[in-house]
């Protein structure tokens, strides 16, 4: 096992119950600082560290964190899907999402949630947009997209387009929830990127759910944000979302220029760290103080 994995060795804490968050890369994780906050919150002591796996080494990771004693781990790129395969239980949301950010054991077999969704919801709601009985407009069709659709149909927006290069992608999430949103009264559909100019309404939630934004461009083409801010609704306020954090991406200042208020995803990854918290600690959902922990990052990263 590598160096970094071993230094998330819950036998070296034995008497704090041990959590982490696994990746490949992992370092630049802000979970340890975000996970040791609502620590301190609720006054319930752990450790939080980060855990790096080798890629084809995920399996073996996880089995050597947990039989070390490890209680929970959160799972970010590249393994939220070999999480998925991994557990013989699933929340609903983890099976709706088809990926897990949230493992943990019970009786021996592994757990798995998504808090994707439930982050991204909280986040937009808390700033704040309305998103019952709004269009949400959501570009891209991989796994982030897929972990949010749910969440995002519970709160009832009239209608949901997924736009994403490839059309069959963006339909096939459709077509995977189309029996939520016909119960729901969600208008749920796919559109080719390219098609954007087609739009005629107005949209007044956009969501980039590529990764667009870590390789420093955006999903839109300049006339394509341009014809998004021609048919906005005057006097409406209109966000247009990255689920990319830690910086201001090109999507947003994109988005920025052209009238729309441009926020980045550092707050769905507090609020969905604060699911996880919750969910392992057994605390009432929404009970932390996530906003608390938020400006402490923005201030801190400064």
């Amino acid at each position: 096992m590598n160096t970094i994995a071993t230094q998330l060795d819950p036998r070296m804490h034995p008497r704090l119950d041990v959590y982490g968050v696994i990746g490949n890369p992992v370092a630049h994780s802000l979970s340890p600082f975000i996970h040791e906050q609502f620590a301190l919150q609720v006054k319930q002591p752990i450790y939080y560290g980060k855990l790096y796996a080798d890629l084809g080494q995920f399996t073996p990771t996880v089995e050597t964190f947990f039989a070390r004693g490890g209680q929970g781990l959160n799972v970010t790129v590249p393994f939220k899907l070999e999480a998925f395969q991994l557990c013989q239980k699933l929340t609903e949301r983890a099976q709706a999402a088809g990926v897990v950010n949230i493992l943990w054991q019970e009786n021996g077999h592994y757990v798995g949630d998504n808090s994707d969704g439930v982050g991204l919801v909280r986040d937009i709601e808390k700033h704040p947009f309305q998103i019952a009985g709004e269009s949400v407009l959501m570009i891209g069709a991989g796994g982030a997209v897929q972990g949010v659709i749910l969440p995002l149909m519970e709160k009832n927006p009239g209608k949901i387009t997924i736009a994403n290069r490839t059309l069959a992608k963006a339909q096939a999430i459709v077509d995977r929830f189309l029996p939520q949103a016909q119960v729901s009264g969600v208008q749920l559909s796919a559109m080719a990127l390219a098609h954007i100019m087609q739009i005629e309404e107005a949209y007044p939630i956009i969501i980039n759910g590529t990764s667009s934004g870590l390789q420093g461009s955006s999903p839109f083409e300049p006339e394509q944000a341009q014809h998004l801010k021609q048919i906005m609704q005057p006097n409406q306020p209109s966000l247009a979302y990255d689920m990319v954090y830690g910086k201001e991406t090109h999507f947003m200042a994109q988005m920025k220029a052209c009238g729309f208020q441009a926020k980045d995803g550092l707050g769905m990854l507090v609020e969905q760290a604060a699911e996880a918290f919750e969910v392992w600690r057994n605390l009432p959902s929404g009970s932390l103080d996530t906003a608390a922990v938020l400006q402490m990052i923005r201030k801190s990263r400064l």
